[in-house]
């Protein structure tokens, strides 16, 4: 399989390659001599991935003549707080990392929001390269530039905007995938193939069975086409003052979940897609879309497996946690919506409807009955 080449290009003339393909760990510090003058390599990973991938990791940068360093922190969203944080910064002054040095994040999202948070922050910024390992990260957090650490109040409320100076996306990494890591990248994909448009709609549709058997190569092309339409998003909206809300579709109520279930206890995946279930249901309200594209969308996610949620979360606790959502203006609620598919904005929607369909989404739930159907909510 040979390797796909992208690149991120802003308006200030700055730009970062992605690549996508098979190898790219152990030619890492090779590209990477393309792309920074740093002497010194840390790689902050967690104790998941660096027992699989960091060796190899390690001795691709000793190739390439980088003085290397690693740092492994605690697997899963509980590391990414400021304690943890501190604790990097700290690692870092120790081991005398200055400006010559380039921070690398190998993991999965958490790894990669909190490495590349750490780097945006020390000495008021160094390099930071992604190396994704899950689905996830590969078509979402591992580009864009946004970092964050959680607080008890809600999830990536303190972080920067720090783009990468590279990504390496090494499709060999995800053969070690569990089920619901799977889950977590298919529902980011099936939401830019949504907003994006009827192609990239149409062509997940039409290989619903291959992302379900891991085909690689309709793996490589939906991370191709998710990271090509968020690049071209980011690239126009850096700091989210508009057009990047967008990739915020089914997240306002999907975030709202995972707090709700305490997080890592419902996955990401199955939050957001449940939050672009309920989402295109409050769009025939606020909106007047159409109910067909309710029930076009549930397809599509039942045939990713992204199954409807059946635990039930009590309405008025979820609108609560509603309002730790980085939308909020005013105290008030702002949802990305769906008009069709490829025609989305973010409106205020009145917090009564908001309550409604809250209370008639957990009343299904209650019941035991479907909450795929439009009736339910």
């Amino acid at each position: 399989m040979s390797t796909r080449r992208l690149k991120v290009m802003f308006k200030e003339g700055y730009s970062y390659d992605i690549r996508v393909g098979n190898r790219l760990l152990v030619n890492l510090g090779i590209h990477m001599r393309d792309v920074t003058k740093a002497t010194k390599a840390v790689v902050i990973t967690d104790d998941n991935v660096g027992s699989l991938y960091l060796t190899k990791v390690r001795a691709a940068l000793l190739k390439a003549e980088f003085e290397v360093f690693d740092l492994t922190i605690p697997a899963g969203e509980e590391s990414k707080n400021v304690v943890v944080a501190a604790e990097l910064w700290d690692a870092l002054a120790h081991l005398g990392i200055g400006r010559d040095g380039v921070v690398v994040g190998l993991g999965g999202g958490v790894v990669g929001d909190i490495a590349a948070f750490v780097a945006s922050t020390y000495m008021r910024g160094i390099d930071c390269v992604q190396v994704p390992t899950s689905l996830l990260a590969m078509v979402d957090s591992s580009i864009g530039g946004k970092t964050g650490i959680n607080l008890k109040g809600g999830k990536n409320l303190v972080g920067t905007f720090k783009q990468p100076i590279y990504v390496a996306a090494d499709l060999e990494t995800l053969s070690t995938l569990p089920d619901g890591e799977w889950e977590n990248g298919f529902a980011e994909i099936a939401k830019s193939a949504l907003i994006d448009g009827t192609d990239f709609y149409q062509w997940l549709v039409d290989n619903t069975e291959g992302m379900r058997a891991h085909d690689e190569t309709v793996i490589q092309q939906a991370i191709v086409q998710s990271l090509t339409f968020k690049a071209r998003v980011v690239a126009n909206d850096e700091t989210e003052q508009g057009l990047r809300e967008c990739l915020n579709y089914g997240h306002t109520f999907g975030h709202a979940l995972e707090a709700a279930a305490g997080y890592g206890a419902l996955s990401h995946g199955r939050a957001v897609a449940e939050g672009m279930r309920f989402a295109a249901r409050l769009a025939v309200e606020a909106l007047e879309a159409p109910e067909q594209l309710a029930n076009t969308q549930d397809t599509l996610l039942d045939k990713l497996g992204l199954n409807p949620v059946t635990k039930v979360f009590p309405a008025d606790e979820l609108y609560e946690r509603m309002f730790s959502d980085k939308k909020v203006r005013n105290s008030e609620l702002r949802f990305v919506l769906l008009n069709r598919i490829g025609d989305w904005v973010t409106v205020v929607v009145d917090p009564d409807l908001v309550k409604i369909y809250l209370i008639l989404w957990e009343q299904a739930r209650m019941k035991g009955e479907n909450p795929g159907k439009r009736e339910e909510v």
